[in-house]
């Protein structure tokens, strides 16, 4: 499908004017769209399919200030095998850690046959987004330089809610030009912080517009985070998104999604909302650390007919 319109901004009065357009966002009709997809079900032989979609959509992720070397090699053998008892389970979708862990996170996935497993760093002073540009821009050449294949960025939130959407464009645009076509770029709005779904939906389109390849909802340090109505929104804005440009834009959710359950209930946001072509890794991915255990084990019930201990998983 060809672009419509390749240029929608040029400048911060035409971001404004465009965003202006929007038409609000009817927060009962969200709340009880999103209540209303969490309670389909699927069959036996979907569920199946639907666990390792997800698994293939898991960014594996540790974020924590005792991330030591062993720690990133271990989850990389995980992300590449996640349950060592059986080798048709995929492969995760990304690692994602700071950027300092990417080199030795790269460095291994590709000494254990996980060449194509990309390495996410999160970049721009994450989480808080509160950083000096020249900083913003190290840390992102920093990434890039040790190997990673993706960028995950987060938004100045103070910047947003004071109304300097050109800020957050003109950082995005910035941090594209970096990425240029060596890494994809997931930028992250905290939405915890923006409290509104209007401004969700704003802060969706501003990423896009900018050169945005994904948009993500949270950092996993602030609650809420990925709820399924922030989901449901963000994902009708890059639904609408391809109807006006013909480009698609992928979706990550991120904190809180814990179990096979929600990850399934994700998947069913995807299709009934965005579509079935976003049921797909290059298109849809979910921030998790805990998640992946608990689709290993369904995933074993599924096979053996019985759950299994969690002495037959990683604690990660």
């Amino acid at each position: 499908m060809q672009t419509k319109s390749p240029e929608l901004v040029h400048d911060e009065t035409s971001l404004k004017k465009f965003l202006l357009k929007l038409s609000p966002v009817d927060q009962v009709g969200v709340d009880a769209r999103a209540a209303m997809l969490g309670t389909r079900s699927i069959k036996t032989s979907s569920k199946n399919l639907a666990i390792d979609l997800a698994i293939k959509m898991v960014d594996l992720t540790t974020l924590e200030g005792a991330d030591t070397p062993g720690k990133v090699r271990a989850l990389c053998n995980k992300a590449v095998r996640p349950d060592p008892s059986d080798p048709t389970v995929p492969h995760v979708g990304a690692v994602c850690v700071y950027n300092d862990m990417v080199s030795i996170a790269r460095t291994h996935l590709d000494s254990i046959g996980g060449k194509d497993v990309p390495v996410a760093a999160v970049s721009t002073a994450f989480p808080s987004g509160r950083a000096s540009q020249a900083v913003k821009i190290q840390d992102t050449q920093d990434a890039l330089d040790a190997g990673a294949g993706e960028i995950d960025m987060v938004i100045d939130r103070g910047a947003f809610l004071a109304g300097k959407y050109g800020k957050i464009y003109d950082d995005i645009v910035l941090i594209k030009s970096l990425c240029g076509e060596k890494a994809h770029l997931k930028v992250i709005f905290e939405t915890g912080e923006l409290v509104t779904y209007d401004n969700v939906r704003k802060a969706s389109y501003i990423a896009m517009l900018a050169g945005a390849d994904f948009i993500k909802t949270s950092t996993g340090k602030v609650v809420p985070a990925a709820t399924p109505s922030v989901v449901l929104v963000m994902l009708e804005a890059v639904r609408d998104f391809h109807a006006l440009t013909g480009r698609k834009i992928g979706v990550k959710p991120a904190g809180g999604i814990r179990t096979t359950k929600d990850a399934i209930k994700q998947l069913v946001l995807v299709k009934e909302t965005a579509g079935e072509d976003w049921l797909d890794p290059s298109l849809f991915r979910i921030g998790a650390s805990a998640l992946l255990n608990d689709l290993i084990m369904q995933r074993m019930k599924m096979r053996d007919g019985r759950y299994s201990s969690m002495n037959n998983v990683t604690l990660d």
